[in-house]
Order: C-alpha cells, then structure tokens, then sequence
C-alpha cells in the first residue's frame, strides 16, 4: 500500500537566527574575508529578510534556519552579486564583428599597450620635446596621414560621432546633399537624416532610392549648400536597376562649385582585402585620393582597432572641426588612443597583418582548419547536451558583421545541434541555448533552421582548452 509522504518541517519568524548569531559563527569568516563586513552584512541582512518573509508566508523550510545552510545560500549570493557585468564569453554566432559582443578583438600589442597606459602615466596631453602642452591627436595623427595620404586627422568616439561632429562644425544651420539611396540607419535605429538634425544641418534629398545621378547633385547645389556628402551603405545592398554616382565624379561637381565634398565610410578599411581573399570594399586612401575632402570611418569594424571614429582629410577643415566646442565632449580617452596606436602602426607591415591583427586572422581563417575544430570538438558537444539532441559538424557560412560587406559570407565549418525527440524542437532548443548562456564563460550560438548552431570561426586552438574543460559535465 503506497504511504503518503512525511510532512515537510516549517521554520516561523522566532526560529531564524539572529544576524550576530549568524556572524559569529565559525564559517562567516570565510565570507568576511573574501568579501568585507560590509558587503557580507549588507547581504545577511537581506538574507535574514527574505527568510522571515517567507516564514510569514508558512512556507519556511526548517533547514534553512541552520546557520550552515545561511551561510551556504549568503555564498552564493555574495558571489552572484560581486561577478562582473562585463564578461567574456564565447563567439560561436558565425559573425565576426558581432555590435553586441565587442566587434573587433585587439591584438596582444593593442592590449600590452592598453596596459601601460593603465598602470602608469603618460604623455597624453605633454610635449616631451618641449615640455609643454600637446594634442592628444599628436599620438596617432601622423600615422593615420601617412597610412591614408590625407593632410591631417583627428579622432573621436565612434563613426557615429565623427559625422554628427563634421555636420555641426560645417553645415550648423546650412544645407547638406546626400542621395536618397543612401539615407542608412545603422544599428539602434540612428539614422543619417536624425544625425543631421541633431546636428543642426538641413538635408536635401537627391535622386531616388535606387538611382541617383550626376545631374542630381549639380542641381541641388545653392547658396546654402555646405557640402555634398556621400554615405558608404554598408549595412545593405541595393540590387538590380541602379545606378549611383562614384566619389571622383561627386566631388568634381563639388569641387566646380566650390563646396566640400565628404565621405561617411562607415567601417573603413585601410588596405586592399582582396589580397586574402576578401570581398573588394574601398580604401581610405583610394577615397581621399578619388578627391574627398574629409573621410569618417570607424576603428573597431575592418580596422580591427578599438572603438572609434577616425576623421581624415584637408587641414584646413580638420582645424575647424577640433575648434569646436563638440570635439571636446566626444573626445577618447587615453586608453583607446594606447590601443589605436599600435593597431595603426601594424598596418606599416601588411605582410604580416593576417597573423597579427585579430580581425584579419579571423576573417582569413581557412575553412579546412574549422572542419577539423568541428570533428575534434563534436564528441565533447555531444557527451556534454546528452542524448536528447544530436550533434553533427556541417559546412556552413559565416559573415563579417557590423554592416560591413553586408550581401558577402565566409565558409566555415558548425556545430549543428538538434532536437533528437519527437514534436516541436524550438522549447528544446531555447532551453539549451540558455543552459550554455549559463556556463561560467558563456557559449552564444544562433538558432535557425530547427537547429542551434555554433560556428567555430571565432574559436581558435589556443581557446579550445578551456571551452572543453567547461563542457567536461553534461548540462543537465
């Protein structure tokens, strides 16, 4: 005959321990002396609470009350509450430059130099030669001249900044022409046209969405024309019965009337990608020379640098922007001028980019050496989600990311895990995705196809270790 189960033992209010009871007991001092009183107080304090709430509500098991038990549940707290918010986890969606984990990832030189700048000082704003006070442009102006052939350069923020800053410093109150083909809104719903509001430039919309032509920028150019301007649509591709006009034949038109012509490159490139068997996108240097006054590109998407926004161009115009009163409010610190500097000066050897600048490494990651990551590491995927779910190594695609090359994908190599039950995958899966958000170094794949996929483009050798270690024990 089956016997009901015995009865659970309730704790009340009068049985929880007091907080100097719980203080002083043996085993908090692990806890004070990993965390401080205060942050251990604080915590038994809330602790203590939330046991008497629920021995209010009679639902206070009595094993709870046992000064063991509140030290253990105060631990886990106490560690959930200190970790840090931002933390490192695996790439595994098949996007390089993914906006929501970090974009690029800097090489050891850009870190080593990050470092320095951290732990001691340095001559961010000093002249060391002669003892006064610099430009904190100084530091990487030359080399962005000579790696872009422009007069001068200066640097702020992101891209984003960069253009809203060369709008308000050159077209506050006056006219700017773009084509209607290029009005982008890139990431978090910013658009261009909001850009030139905010930055007090009226925008004068030429041509259509699709085709746009040379006589649409002549006839739009007035009195109250500040610049035209191009918009390099890097986030989107615009197939079929186009035509748009090139940079040259843009700024010849400016040029002839007597206006600037400037460029937003978006994620701008400093060398030709086709040489590694990249997608062609155009190169600072080839649209400073096609006749730009000033280019605006970013630091952390092709470049591979830390995030900013890179301006270049004529001397003249990049004086004026520094004297704005903007330039101050989005200038960068100090920690990314000590990581674009380096990133820069790597581009001085092309030769040997695709091994030391991360960004390239990635990107030019042979699709034979993926497959291999793929068949070493299915086992341990497996043995890991458990017979539930079938895992298989599949050929698939990944992509560069942060709008860069948007219509262009690199072969890779993928996890593919399925569902191996019966009905609706989708609960099974989502469930899964979160298990792996969960391990201490997150694992972010990408759900599609009734599959949850993770790309290893973005997991070298050397990570391997450490992503086996955590995958040692099934997840559930």
């Amino acid at each position: 005959m089956r016997q009901n189960p015995s009865p659970v033992a309730l704790a009340g209010p009068a049985d929880i321990p007091s907080l100097d009871r719980v203080l002083g007991a043996a085993p908090m001092q692990a806890l004070l002396d990993a965390y401080g009183r205060t942050q251990v107080v604080a915590g038994l304090r809330d602790h203590l609470a939330a046991l008497r709430a629920d021995a209010l509500a009679g639902r206070l098991v009595s094993g709870r009350v046992e000064t063991g038990a509140i030290v253990h549940e105060l631990a886990a707290a106490l560690k959930k509450a200190t970790e840090p918010r931002l933390r490192v986890v695996y790439n595994l969606t098949g996007t390089v430059l993914h906006t929501n984990l970090g974009r690029a990832l800097l090489p050891d030189e850009a870190v080593a130099s990050v470092v320095r700048a951290l732990t001691a000082p340095a001559n961010l704003e000093f002249d060391l030669d002669s003892g006064g006070r610099g430009d904190r442009d100084d530091l990487i102006e030359d080399l962005l001249c000579e790696l872009t052939g422009a007069e001068a350069a200066t640097v702020v923020n992101n891209n984003a900044a960069a253009v809203l800053l060369m709008l308000n410093a050159l077209a506050d109150r006056r006219e700017v022409v773009v084509s209607r083909g290029e009005l982008v809104e890139i990431g978090g719903a910013f658009r261009i046209p909001d850009i030139m509001k905010r930055a007090g430039a009226k925008l004068v919309e030429v041509g259509t969405t699709n085709r746009t032509h040379a006589r649409d920028y002549e006839e739009a150019i007035g009195p109250r024309t500040a610049m035209l301007m191009k918009v390099h649509c890097s986030n989107y591709a615009i197939t079929g019965f186009t035509k748009s006009v090139d940079v040259a034949e843009v700024a010849r038109i400016a040029h002839a009337r007597g206006v600037p012509m400037t460029v937003d490159l978006g994620s701008g490139t400093l060398l030709d990608l086709t040489q590694w068997g990249l997608p062609r996108e155009d190169t600072v240097r080839d649209t400073v020379q096609a006749g730009a006054d000033l280019v605006t590109f970013s630091g952390d998407k092709l470049l591979g640098g830390p995030q900013a926004g890179l301006l270049v161009g004529r001397a003249d115009l990049i004086r004026k922007i520094k004297k704005n009163p903007l330039k101050r409010a989005l200038r960068v610190s100090k920690l990314t001028l000590a990581a674009l500097e380096p990133v820069l000066a790597l581009y001085r050897t092309p030769e040997f980019l695709p091994e030391r600048l991360t960004t390239l490494r990635l990107l030019t990651r042979p699709q034979r050496l993926i497959q291999a990551a793929a068949d070493r590491l299915r086992d341990t995927v497996q043995h890991a989600v458990g017979a539930g779910y079938a895992v298989q190594a599949a050929p698939v695609f990944s992509q560069i990311g942060s709008g860069a090359l948007p219509a262009d994908h690199l072969p890779s190599h993928a996890l593919a895990i399925r569902h191996a039950g019966s009905g609706r995958p989708g609960r099974h899966l989502a469930r899964l995705e979160t298990l792996l958000r969960g391990l201490p170094r997150p694992v972010i794949g990408r759900l599609a196809d009734d599959a949850l996929w993770l790309d290893l483009r973005c997991l070298e050798e050397r990570d391997e270790p450490g992503f086996i270690a955590q995958l040692a024990q099934p997840l559930a």
